[in-house]
């Protein structure tokens, strides 16, 4: 057992491998420890990663009306969130809303589609789609997120140029059943092999705040390292009316903090994401997690609207790092001060 989180970071950067005890103290830090946590978690990113954040952005290809019944999803069966509801895009605007992240500075476009699984013809929709991305965009990476794959299907994909495939296993083994019916949790450890063996990078990760014990966390985590999930993504529960998870709050941005940490000492050298429901969660600690992820995605998610983009890259550039692969460090601009028109000496409300 470690004495000092940097005792802990010391240990990592001369290639130790987290255990469940040390993994239990990360998620049981007192909060006044938090800080030390993430400076020591801080060690790890910067040696891997120096000050880059690398930004990606998700076009949602096709929207709603998933037959797949998973807890935590507007777009399950049965759903009553009011999201919205579309086939296709084409191949034409899939590439126009990719560019809009592109010029935000994004590296990676998120390609996803709800659905149990692409059919073949689905496939080579996407197929073309990427083309059309990639001859707008000949440097951007693409990563497909389209549910469970056939056999064939990702060589498919990474013969379109597809570079990274999208499967979270969500939570651990234990819990699946109860998170989702549908389908397995072997299911999408499959899919994630599947996307491996035919040279796509495995972008795998988690959602966080559905229930999970620090145990089932800690496992669900452990399973992504041993999986070999090059990317990391961390969702924090978004709680939408009509889900059965709706009104669930688990979290405080401690918490986030420290799952986030969680994740970097267990996979030193992994890409870390602060994907889904950070801005709910994380809220004003967001800069602080930026120590300890090396990810984030730009804007909106698939049916809920994110941070604005350019709230985005001001927060990297303020906290002092820069977005991967852009030429120069993103400068915020200098705004005028708003006069004080409420409060006291009128007849408005004070801010407060």
């Amino acid at each position: 057992m470690f004495k000092t989180f940097d005792d802990l970071a010391d240990r990592q950067l001369a290639g130790g491998v987290l255990d469940r005890t040390d993994a239990r103290a990360v998620l049981e830090a007192p909060d006044e420890d938090v800080l030390g946590l993430v400076a020591a978690a801080g060690r790890l990113r910067r040696a891997h990663f120096g000050n880059k954040v690398k930004v990606n952005y998700l076009v949602n290809l096709k929207s709603g009306l998933c037959p797949e019944d998973c807890g935590y999803c507007s777009q399950r069966l049965g759903s009553s969130a009011q999201i919205l509801k579309y086939s296709w895009l084409s191949a034409e605007e899939t590439a126009r809303q990719a560019g809009a992240g592109i010029q935000g500075g994004a590296s990676r476009v998120c390609l996803v589609a709800s659905g149990r699984g692409p059919s073949d013809r689905d496939v080579d929709r996407v197929a073309q789609a990427v083309e059309a991305v990639k001859s707008a965009h000949s440097d951007v990476e693409v990563c497909a997120c389209l549910g469970l794959l056939k056999d064939g299907q990702a060589e498919k994909l990474r013969d379109a140029g597809v570079d990274a495939y999208n499967h979270n296993l969500n939570t651990s083994e234990s819990r699946y059943s109860e998170i989702c019916t549908t389908h397995g949790y072997d299911d999408r450890v499959d899919t994630v092999e599947k996307a491996k063996s035919a040279g796509l990078s495995a972008c795998s990760g988690l959602i966080v705040g559905m229930g999970e014990t620090d145990d089932e966390l800690i496992d669900a985590i452990f399973a992504l390292r041993d999986i070999g999930s090059d990317s990391i993504p961390v969702n924090f529960l978004m709680p939408f009316e009509g889900t059965p998870l709706a009104g669930t709050w688990e979290l405080s941005p401690l918490r986030a903090l420290r799952i986030l940490a969680l994740a970097r000492f267990a996979c030193p050298a992994t890409e870390v994401r602060m994907a889904g429901g950070r801005e709910m969660h994380l809220r004003s600690l967001q800069p602080l997690a930026l120590h300890v992820v090396n990810s984030l995605f730009l804007g909106d998610y698939l049916t809920s609207e994110g941070q604005a983009a350019k709230a985005d890259l001001e927060m990297i550039a303020d906290a002092g790092f820069e977005v991967l692969g852009a030429g120069e460090q993103q400068q915020a601009e200098h705004t005028t001060p708003a006069l004080r028109e409420r409060g006291a000496g009128t007849a408005a409300a004070p801010n407060a």
